[in-house]
This record gives structure tokens, sequence and C-alpha cells, in this order.
């Protein structure tokens, strides 16, 4: 096991908590509260003018804009991703839509790569539209495509990687050196990917994103989501979150702290587990098509091997039947549960062709 590799098992565990917890405890408690009182008239003026010159808050003082168990999640996923500062939020979607209402305006253009999350297209091509933004989809890996999209007005590239469903790889140098030659930021959901196997930050991206109700909760029993990246986008970020209002509660924070302390224990295994169904499947006559970065068969293999330390638990792969017998298929598997979501400690199959979430 390399330095890195132990470090990331270490950091799920240390990462942004303090020694010395409140109350002496070994964990960090769940400070379940709306709101946080003062002292006196004193230590109010005290704490808004330290809000008010954009100074560290030693305190909080209303939960729509601040919980301590929170912050402890927020802390350890900026480490884990090697970032500056985190925002966590109600659900992946609310970190993907909040980040794109604050970051774009009236007039503005972005770029979207066309293999991704369904709702995230959605969201992209109609909603956005009331605001007058115009969003462009490019293939997935034409980088031509990519760069010949770019308006005057365009001011982001957002893309997954791995994408959902097919586990696409972007390649991430190559997006970000035409970004930058264009002056525009890049933002990447690397919800397949985890801290464990990709940073995206690291190759030069801007604000990377995950549904933490996935690998980095992995136990199915939360929804939140996280915004990571450079400090003056995550305080602008927060501060449209005060606006927007799509927080996190106390009690699903604690969740995920407690969740992430297990996730480089976790994605390892699924990281095993996963190209032996992968290697599995792609040799079985009754399948069609496999779709996992690990195998020397994905279009992006090798570009995944450049980039990534582990290739993730999600196989994608197609059957050599029709509806009626894929479902047949699915119906007669003893251990996965059918339903849509991915990254917990429970398997899951998803038939794309009746559930996407």
């Amino acid at each position: 096991m390399g330095e890195e590799a132990s470090t990331i098992f270490t950091q799920a565990v240390h990462a942004g908590e303090e020694k010395r917890k409140p109350y002496h405890s070994l964990t960090m408690p769940i400070v379940q509260t709306s709101t946080y009182v003062f002292e006196d008239s004193a230590a109010l003026i005290e704490h808004m003018e330290r809000k008010m010159t954009f100074k560290e808050l030693e305190r909080e003082e209303y939960g729509r804009y601040g919980n301590p168990t929170q912050s402890t999640v927020e802390r350890k996923l900026a480490e884990l991703e090697g970032g500056e500062a985190a925002l966590l939020f109600a659900s992946g979607m609310c970190a993907i839509t909040s980040t794109l209402l604050t970051m774009l305006s009236a007039g503005s253009h972005m770029i979207l790569t066309d293999d991704c999350y369904r709702r995230t297209r959605q969201f992209c091509l109609t909603f956005l539209k009331r605001f007058d933004i115009e969003a462009t989809i490019v293939p997935m890996g034409d980088y031509q495509a990519l760069e010949a999209a770019i308006r005057e007005n365009t001011r982001l590239i957002l893309s997954e990687t791995p994408t959902n469903p097919y586990l696409r790889v972007l390649d991430l140098p190559r997006v970000v050196e035409i970004a930058r030659r264009h002056r525009l930021k890049t933002i990447v959901d690397s919800t397949f990917a985890t801290p464990c196997n990709l940073r995206p930050l690291q190759f030069g991206v801007d604000l990377v994103i995950h549904s933490a109700t996935k690998y980095l909760g992995g136990h199915n029993d939360l929804l939140a989501g996280v915004v990571i990246g450079p400090t003056p986008i995550i305080a602008a970020l927060k501060e449209a979150q005060a606006m927007l209002g799509g927080i996190a509660d106390p009690h699903n924070a604690y969740l995920l702290l407690r969740g992430l302390k297990t996730l480089a224990i976790r994605v390892a295994k699924q990281n095993e587990n996963g190209l032996k169904v992968a290697h599995f499947l792609e040799s079985h006559p009754k399948v069609k098509r496999v779709y996992y970065p690990g195998l020397p068969s994905h279009p992006d293999h090798e570009l995944a091997c450049q980039q990534m330390a582990g290739f993730g638990g999600v196989v994608s792969f197609e059957l050599d039947g029709d509806l009626e017998r894929t479902s047949a298929f699915i119906d007669a598997l003893r251990i996965p549960y059918m339903g849509p979501s991915l990254g917990g400690v429970e398997s899951i199959i998803e038939q794309s062709a009746l559930m996407s979430h």
C-alpha cells in the first residue's frame, strides 16, 4: 500500500475533526438546534462585526447559515478531495442546481457532456432556460466538439467522470487546458469516483460535486450533496445557500460523518468486487456488452488507468435479450435489491429502461 493510499484511509477517519470535542465525546456530537443564542449584546456585536468584515466566524448564528456538525463534515470532505473548502447541501441535485444558479446569470451559456444523470441534463436544458441561460450538450469524449461549442458568453463546462450510466472517463488535463485558454470554469461531478479513486482538483478542475447519498454516505440512509473547491467560490455558494435554503440537517450531517469514516475501506472492496463482476459478465455468453473502465474493452480504459486509483463498484451491462427477458433475469437475482441508487453496502440493480432516479 502506497503512502497516498494509506493517507486516504487515515483522512477518512480523522480529517476535519478536532481531537478535543464537546463534552469530552469521542465522536462529533449532533448539534440539533435551529438557533444559537448570544451571551449578551457585546457578543452579538462582535459576531456581526466579524461577519461584516468577512473575518472567519468563531460561532454559529442561525441553522440556515451553518451548524457545527455540518462544518465538521465539510472540513473532512475538503481534506479528502484536497480542496480549500466544502459546502454541504440537502442532496446532490441541490448541490448542482445551487451551483449553476449561483455561477450563471441571464444571457450566459454553459456546456454539458451528453452521458450524464438525467435530472442534471433536464435542469440545464429546461429549467435554466426560464432564466435566459442556454446549455449546449456535446458528445462525451469529443473534445473538438467541446471547444467548438464555446461562445463569447460561455461561462463554464460541466461533466461527470465516470459518467452515468456508461462510465465514460473525462480527460481532465485536456478539458482544464481548453477551459483555461478560454477563461471558463470547470465543474466535475465525481460521485462515481469518490476521492479514493480520483481527485479532480489535483488536475486543475475548479469545483468538484458529489451526491453524498451514494458512496460517501455509503449506507443508503441519507440524502446529501457537497461542493468542494476554492474558498472564494465556496463562500459565494454559502451566501446563496442562505437565500435558497438547500441546507443539510444536523442528523444527516452526522450520518454522513459516520459513513465517511469507512469510505476508504468500503471503496477499496467495491473496486475489487466491481472488477471481478465486470470480468465475469464480459465472459458470459448471454451478456452482450459490459461498460466498466477497468476493462480493456472500455473506450476510456487507458485514460482511466492514468487518472484513477480504482474503478468503483458500478458495472453497467447489456443482456442479449429484450425487456421481458432482462426483467426475468433481474427478478431471479438473489442478493441485489432493485432500486434507484448506488455506492452503498447493499448491492443494488437498476434497469434503466424502467427506472431512473
